[in-house]
């Protein structure tokens, strides 16, 4: 893009109050640009109305989930066209220059479309797990295609799915840019621990494991209950504390009563940015012990580093583009999350070493400061989507 401000509309369904790393990302990097130069255009959310309050973003909403993102049914082809038609008098009526798309699909194909048909070029983003989604499909396949080779630039998440897009999407690296997702470090603080949060919390004194996201087959919650009975052997009062909803609650439910660990397991749903705060703060160690599921992929894993900016200790699945969110070793590891004894054995080394423990959570917050903070983040964030002189500190 050049250094001209541009009046540009990002497009995407996940965006707050909808809970994922990916609409928290895109709250910090567009909040950052003057209103007048950006209009966003979100998913529905029964909270929105609420949420729309409390910020001086251009939000418009729009029905943008899709029960499926292939063009060949004629529901979907419906869905596709009548979202169309409501972008492109967004576009009109609000002069917009360039389209910025959340995510290869279904945003992608939208903004394939304002292409085509009415001249309005599109940027991409790209989270690894949204092209290896649409490679399992043929039908899919075909429109990421063309997605990706009409789009200005793509920016990947991670350079994990910036090599996805170059080995197995045949992208010319100098097509892509890899911007990670950052943090506000000023609100992701540590605490000292608190007995009256954590008895609020239900937490006690308890040794509390903690993971935050979608319930989602990939982020490995189902591996993390069935290394529970091992792991409460060696930590008798583990807590697996979770943070999200999601379409596996009723499987994990199912696993927890399976290995009896029900006194172990405490899923809190969805939860407001102050708690959340407030768990990453009291837990003990967070944990995303995410693997591969078929083609999906973690990309990168936001809630790591919220989690370090808090000032603790994270461990994660090898797979992806987890290690690029810390300073392996030092800061956290990585594990092989495909099956429950590697990651209870992992857990139970880190746990019962306080030492070690304390130490990897005290150089967190300075690694995520300087590498991974809004301030750290910002210039390279404006050079991407606008001119730097636009982007607010």
């Amino acid at each position: 893009m050049n250094d001209t401000p541009q009046r540009v509309l990002l497009l995407s369904e996940i965006f707050p109050p909808k809970t994922g790393g990916s609409g928290r990302w895109f709250h910090e990097i567009y909040s950052r640009l003057p209103r007048e130069h950006v209009v966003i255009a979100a998913g529905e959310d029964p909270r929105a109305a609420d949420f729309d309050t409390t910020h001086s973003m251009h939000v418009e909403r729009l029905p943008l989930t899709m029960s499926e993102w292939g063009i060949r049914s004629w529901t979907a082809a419906k869905d596709y066209w009548s979202l169309f038609r409501q972008l492109k008098s967004l576009i009109r009526r609000e002069q917009i220059s360039t389209l910025h798309c959340g995510r290869c699909l279904p945003e992608g194909w939208l903004a394939f479309l304002l292409k085509k048909l009415c001249g309005v070029p599109y940027v991409s983003f790209v989270h690894g797990e949204d092209v290896e989604s649409a490679s399992t499909s043929r039908e899919l396949t075909w429109m990421a295609q063309r997605i990706l080779s009409n789009a200005d630039f793509l920016i990947a998440n991670s350079q994990n799915s910036a090599n996805l897009l170059i080995d197995n999407w045949n992208v010319d690296a100098s097509r892509i840019r890899v911007l990670h997702p950052g943090v506000d470090a000023s609100r992701f603080v540590p605490a000292d621990r608190d007995e009256a949060v954590r008895e609020s919390l239900g937490w006690k004194d308890r040794t509390v494991v903690l993971t935050v996201g979608r319930l989602q087959k990939r982020k490995g919650h189902d591996v993390m209950i069935r290394a529970l009975p091992t792991i409460k052997a060696a930590v008798p009062d583990i807590l697996f504390a979770v943070i999200g909803d999601g379409d596996e609650r009723a499987n994990i439910e199912q696993l927890t009563a399976e290995h009896g660990v029900g006194n172990h397991v405490q899923l809190l749903g969805e939860v407001d940015d102050a708690t959340m705060i407030s768990c990453y703060q009291q837990c003990d160690l967070f944990a995303l012990p995410n693997r591969q599921v078929g083609r999906d992929i973690e990309g990168f894993g936001m809630v790591l580093v919220e989690a370090q900016s808090c000032g603790r200790p994270v461990l994660a699945g090898a797979s992806g583009g987890t290690r690029e969110t810390m300073c392996l070793g030092e800061t956290g590891i990585v594990v092989p999350c495909e099956e429950p004894q590697r990651l209870a054995s992992e857990l139970i080394s880190l746990l019962c070493d306080r030492d070690r423990l304390g130490a990897m959570g005290r150089a967190a917050r300075p690694w995520v400061v300087a590498n991974l903070d809004w301030n750290a983040l910002t210039e390279q964030a404006a050079k991407l989507l606008g001119s730097p002189s636009s982007v607010k500190a």
